[in-house]
């Protein structure tokens, strides 16, 4: 069972950063396609920021300029830099994986931030940014 383990939540300021990681344990990582989602409470999970197998990146508008996805696929191993963070992007962070991935074939696997398919979810961190 390939697993998903977050790192890098904590509480911040208004302005400040972070550095989310999420660590996959599998040999096929640099295959998969990958995004992270949030979700504060009482709202529906949402898409944050997606790369897909290809290193193509999207990102959802209320996180576009401040926020950048990225992965190490010698490390397996994704990433989210959180820049200039505002109390509306308080929620849990969710890292997802898709195993198929990208061809001409299969079209985007990524839209507007959002990974459009998802086999595996890691357990969240949850990121508090204060005014």
């Amino acid at each position: 069972q390939v697993q998903l383990v977050e790192s890098g939540g904590g509480s911040v300021q208004a302005g400040g950063s972070l550095k989310l990681t999420c660590r996959v344990s599998t040999s096929s990582f640099s295959n998969y396609c990958m995004g992270w989602f949030r979700q504060a409470p009482g709202k529906e999970r949402e898409g944050v920021a997606g790369i897909d197998s290809e290193g193509s990146t999207s990102y959802a508008d209320s996180v576009k300029g401040r926020f950048t996805i990225s992965r190490d696929n010698a490390k397996n191993t994704l990433y989210l830099q959180m820049n200039s963070l505002k109390p509306e992007d308080t929620a849990m962070y969710y890292c997802a994986a898709d195993r198929v991935p990208y061809s001409p074939t299969t079209g985007p696997r990524v839209v507007a931030g959002t990974l459009l398919g998802v086999d595996y979810w890691g357990q969240g961190t949850q990121v508090t940014v204060s005014s």
